[in-house]
C-alpha cells in the first residue's frame, strides 16, 4: 500500500477501491470493443482462427434503374458451322448453341440488358459463377422482355452471316435527368401522444431542381458497345458496327427492305477424273463435259431469269406452321461473280483434267442474290437448280419453267444445296421517313443507317469519358487493330484455316504425282478398268464432293409434292387451327 494510505480511514479506503475497480472495468470495455468484437461478429467467424481473412462480401446486385437506356442497332458477323442456326428456342434443346443465345448471354453478362426473370428464375442483375456454368451447358433461358429486341434474318444451321443486324434497347452512359430533393423538417412541439394521424407540425416540401449538365456526345461519351460485347462473345461471332440513332419504331425485321446473300463454290466443284473416261455428253444440248466442272455461262443465263417479281413456291420448302399463301418475292440482282484468285492445287491446271468445252482455269465463284425477302430455304433451293444447270444435266430454261406456277403448280422433289457455303452477306435499311423511289423498289435499296464501325470515333474504348487511349493503332484502345483488336481475332481464324488449306493442297499434289498412274500417262494412253457410272456423272450439291445418284431423272419428270393448299390444310387440321384466322408471317428472311 502506497504512502499515505496508512492514515486513511476505513471508509476512505473502501471508496478508493471502488474507484479503481470502476476504472479497470471501463478499460476492459474499450479493449473488448476494439479487438474482440470484430473477431466474433458472426457465428461462422467464431469457428475460425483469428489469423483467417474475413470472407469477401457478395457483390451488390446490378440495379438497372440507375441507368438510362437507348435503342441501337448492332451489325455483326459469324461463322455458322458450330451453331444450330441463328434463332433460339427455349423448349428446343440441341447439342449446339444458337447465335441468338450467345448474343443474349453476352448482353446480360455485360449488364447491357436486364430483362425481368421469368417464372421465379435467376435474377439477371446478379449473374454468379454457377449461373454462367449452367449457361455454358445450354441452360440459358433466353428472355428479351423489355429490350425492344428485333432480328433481321433467321439463318439455318451451318449458315454464316457477315451483315446480320439486330435492334435492342441497351444500357447507356447518358446520365439520367439530374434532380435534387430538398426536404425541410420542423420540430414538433407539444405532440407527446402517438396518434394514427400525421403530425401537422412536421412540414415537408419537395422541390425538383434541374442541375446544369455537360451536353452528352452520342459517340464520344457513349459506352464502347462493340468492344464490350466482343470481349465476352465466342471468337467466331464478332460485332463490328453499331448505329446510335436508328429511326423511331425501328425494327431489324420490318425496317429491312433488302437482304443480300452469297453462296461460294469452286470450279471444278470436285476432283475431275482425267482423260477420256472422265467425259460425258449432256442431255439438253449434247455438249461434251468433264465430270466435276461447271459451265458458268449457263449458270449466269439461268440467273437472269430470276430477276423480278416471281412466285417462288417451287424454290423453297413449305413451312405449314406459317400457313403461307403468297410466295411472291422480288429479286433485285442475281449473278455468278468471280472471287479473287486463289492458291489451288497445281494438278488442277493439268490438261488431262481440263474441260474440253470450257478450257478455263480453276477459280472460286459466288452466286450473289439480292432480294426484298426470302422464303424458307429459298436460296439453297435456287443454288441446287443452278448446279444441275452448270453440270449440263438441266437447261437454263428450267428456271422460268419452275417459276411458271400455272404450268408447274407443285414443286418437284429435289435436294437442297449444302448449308456451309451460304452467307447472309448484308441487310439494307432505307430510312422509314423517306419515300422510296419506284427505281429502288424495283432494282434495290441503299442503306441509310448511320453505322459506326469498329475503330471509328464512337466505337473506341476510352480510359475516361470522352478521352481515347493514347498509343496509336498499336494500343488496345482502337478496338480494330493491334492487341485485342477485331482484326487479330479474324486473322487467327483465317490463318488457321489457310494453313489447313495449304497442307491439304500439298497433300493432293503429292498423292497425284506419285505412283504408276500419273496425269501425263493418263493423258496419252488413258486409264483402264473404270468409267463414269452408267447413270451419268456424280451430282454436285455444294458439298465437298460429288454424289452418285444413279440414273439421272430430269427435275420436271420427278415426283411432285402436294399442293401448298393441301399442305396448309393438313397442318391446320392436325393442330386444330382455323387457317383463315392465321396471319401469315412472310417478311422475315428464313435462310
Amino acid at each position: 500500500m502506497g504512502p499515505g494510505y496508512t492514515s486513511w480511514t476505513h471508509e476512505q479506503l473502501v471508496a478508493r477501491i471502488a474507484e479503481l475497480e470502476a476504472q479497470l472495468l471501463e478499460s476492459t470495455k474499450i479493449t473488448t470493443t476494439s479487438v474482440v468484437e470484430p473477431l466474433t461478429a458472426s457465428a461462422d467467424d467464431q469457428n475460425q482462427s483469428p489469423s483467417c481473412k474475413p470472407q469477401k462480401q457478395q457483390p451488390k446486385a446490378f440495379d438497372p434503374s440507375k441507368y438510362s437506356t437507348r435503342l441501337i442497332a448492332l451489325k455483326f458477323a459469324y461463322l455458322g458451322q458450330r451453331y444450330n442456326g441463328f434463332e433460339h428456342h427455349n423448349k428446343n434443346t440441341t447439342p449446339l448453341p444458337t447465335i441468338e443465345e450467345e448474343l443474349w448471354k453476352a448482353l446480360v453478362k455485360t449488364r447491357l440488358i436486364s430483362p425481368p426473370p421469368k417464372n421465379g428464375g435467376v435474377a439477371y442483375g446478379r449473374v454468379d459463377r454457377k449461373t454462367l456454368e449452367a449457361w455454358g451447358r445450354g441452360g440459358a433461358d433466353v428472355n428479351w422482355d423489355g429490350c425492344d429486341y428485333s432480328k433481321c434474318g433467321r439463318t439455318d444451321r451451318g449458315v454464316s452471316a457477315f451483315g446480320q443486324v439486330i435492334g435492342v434497347r441497351v444500357r447507356s452512359h447518358r446520365p439520367l435527368p439530374a434532380s435534387k430533393t430538398l426536404t425541410t423538417m420542423l420540430p414538433s412541439y407539444g405532440a407527446e401522444e402517438e396518434t394514427d394521424e400525421p403530425s401537422s407540425s412536421l412540414l415537408t416540401t419537395e422541390d425538383v431542381v434541374d442541375e446544369p449538365t455537360k451536353p452528352f456526345d452520342n459517340l464520344k461519351d457513349e459506352l464502347p458497345y462493340v468492344q464490350i460485347l466482343n470481349r465476352v462473345l465466342p471468337p467466331d461471332i464478332r460485332i463490328y458496327a453499331w448505329c446510335p440513332n436508328p429511326p423511331p419504331n425501328f425494327s431489324a425485321r420490318f425496317s429491312c427492305k433488302e437482304r443480300r446473300y452469297k453462296y461460294f463454290f469452286t470450279n471444278p466443284c470436285f476432283a475431275p477424273p482425267p482423260s477420256g473416261p472422265g467425259l460425258y455428253t449432256t442431255a439438253p444440248d449434247q455438249t461434251t463435259m468433264r465430270e466435276g466442272w461447271l459451265d458458268i455461262d449457263k449458270m449466269r443465263a439461268a440467273c437472269r431469269e430470276l430477276i423480278g417479281l416471281h412466285d417462288f413456291r417451287n424454290f423453297c420448302k413449305i413451312d405449314a406452321s406459317k400457313q403461307l399463301t403468297n410466295f411472291k418475292r422480288r429479286i433485285f440482282h442475281a449473278d455468278i461473280e468471280e472471287i479473287s484468285p486463289l492458291s489451288v492445287p497445281s494438278f488442277l491446271s493439268h490438261p488431262a483434267i481440263q474441260n474440253p468445252a470450257l478450257g478455263e482455269q480453276p477459280k472460286m465463284y459466288a452466286f450473289v442474290l439480292h432480294g426484298s425477302a426470302f422464303l424458307w430455304h429459298q436460296v439453297r433451293s435456287i443454288v441446287a437448280i443452278l448446279f444441275l444447270i452448270g453440270q449440263g444435266l438441266e437447261s437454263p430454261s428450267l428456271v422460268p419453267q419452275l417459276l411458271n406456277v400455272s404450268t408447274n403448280p407443285t414443286r418437284p422433289k429435289y435436294e437442297m444445296a449444302s448449308d456451309a457455303p451460304l452467307v447472309l452477306w448484308d441487310c439494307i435499311f432505307p430510312h422509314a421517313s423517306e419515300v422510296q423511289s419506284a427505281d429502288e423498289r424495283e432494282h434495290g435499296y441503299k442503306d441509310r443507317l448511320d453505322w459506326v464501325y469498329v475503330g471509328d470515333e464512337g466505337a473506341i474504348e476510352s480510359t475516361s469519358r470522352g478521352k481515347a487511349k493514347a498509343g496509336g493503332l498499336g494500343s488496345m484502345g482502337n478496338g480494330k487493330w493491334g492487341r485485342g483488336g477485331v482484326i487479330d481475332d479474324v486473322w487467327e481464324t483465317w490463318r488457321g484455316n489457310k494453313i489447313d488449306e495449304t497442307l491439304s493442297a500439298l497433300l493432293l499434289d503429292t498423292v497425284v504425282s506419285r505412283g504408276t498412274s500419273t496425269l501425263d500417262a493418263e493423258e496419252k494412253e488413258g486409264p483402264e478398268g473404270w468409267t463414269i457410272g452408267k447413270g451419268g456423272p456424280r451430282v454436285f450439291d455444294g458439298g465437298n464432293m460429288g454424289r452418285a445418284k444413279g440414273n439421272y431423272i430430269p427435275v420436271l419428270e420427278r415426283e411432285r409434292q402436294d399442293p401448298v393448299e393441301i399442305i396448309n390444310e393438313r397442318y391446320a387440321r392436325r393442330k386444330g387451327l382455323d387457317a383463315n384466322k392465321i396471319k401469315p408471317n412472310s417478311e422475315l428472311a428464313d435462310e
